[in-house]
């Protein structure tokens, strides 16, 4: 499915089976596409580039589209990988975390640095982090893939 270069992201290099390729969701996937691309959000005399996953409903494409810009997409990765990196060693945990200090790092970033953290704030944590391990678990044939995927790429770019 060609993923349309009319509307306010202007594709530059695009992905248009990922469909075929959407994890769990392949073949039966709504997002059918991705793109890095112009932003729609550009203003005159002012350019940033995006990444946008594309969503189709059967009849058109769906507002739920989703448009990031770059850093926001390799800061989720960042996120990504610190968190499954933590559930390698959760099991050392009665709750798989630390209840006294649920910080997991600090990653360095602009001088600042990015927190990621428990979200001890859900009522149903304990819960959910067990579930959340399971579905990590459950998913680690399609997760690692890709991470040695990207792995072998930064390697190729000199990360």
């Amino acid at each position: 499915m060609k993923i349309p270069t009319t509307l306010k992201h202007k594709p530059v290099i695009v992905c248009e089976n990922y469909g075929n390729v959407d994890g769990r969701y392949a073949y039966k996937s709504d997002a059918k596409g991705l793109s890095l691309g112009l932003a729609q959000w550009n203003d005159r005399g002012k350019v940033d580039i995006s990444a946008k996953v594309w969503r189709y409903t059967g009849e058109k494409w769906s507002r739920q589209s989703e448009e990031m810009p770059l850093h926001r997409v390799l800061d989720l990765a960042i996120l990504v990988c610190r968190g499954k990196l933590h559930f390698q060693e959760a099991y050392q945990y009665e709750k798989l975390y630390d209840t006294e200090n649920p910080v997991i790092d600090r990653v360095g970033l602009q001088g600042d640095a990015m927190t990621v953290a428990v979200c001890t704030d859900n009522e149903k944590i304990n819960e959910d982090i067990a579930l959340f391990r399971q579905v990590l678990s459950n998913d680690d044939e399609i997760l690692g893939e890709r991470l040695h995927t990207l792995a072998r790429i930064l390697k190729e770019m000199g990360y």
